[in-house]
């Protein structure tokens, strides 16, 4: 069963905050769960870890990517995430800086569901994020749980 929580993995404190403001003026209200890096966002997927324990079969309705992470990197991330059948289908956004072709195309060969680009201007993040999570979160049918 997927519940309508997002999970950010972002290691950079001025964009997770950028982030929660964002989907705050956007009046997203789902809950929000934030991990710093590759290794805790895979232990948080698959109940390892820190999050050992944790009810793997309420996967996160959203995944926000971004690509440079300290540990393991989001391309990394992504891979490991498709490779299992648990977590294959979950809808995977990079959210990320890089505006690399390589970064784009790699991406999307790994399993991305869509890349986009963080905006430097707040206003343009701000919908940016606004229509990410109304299209995932409310028009997207998700993929069945995987077991």
């Amino acid at each position: 069963m997927h519940h309508k929580t997002i999970l950010l993995v972002e290691d950079n404190p001025d964009d997770e905050a950028l982030t929660l403001r964002a989907l705050d003026k956007s009046k997203i209200s789902n809950e929000i769960v934030i991990v710093r890096d590759g290794v805790e966002a895979l232990d948080y997927l698959f109940g390892a870890g820190a999050h050992a324990g944790r009810d793997t079969l309420l996967q996160p309705r959203l995944i926000l990517l971004d690509l440079k992470l300290p540990k393991l990197d989001g391309l990394e991330v992504l891979k490991r995430l498709r490779a299992d059948p648990r977590t294959a289908l979950l809808p995977v956004t990079i959210l990320t800086t890089s505006s690399e072709e390589r970064d784009v195309a790699a991406s999307y060969r790994l399993g991305a569901n869509s890349y986009v680009r963080k905006p430097v201007n707040f206003d343009a993040f701000i919908e940016a994020v606004r229509h990410l999570c109304l299209y995932w979160l409310t028009l997207n049918t998700a993929p069945p749980a995987s077991r």
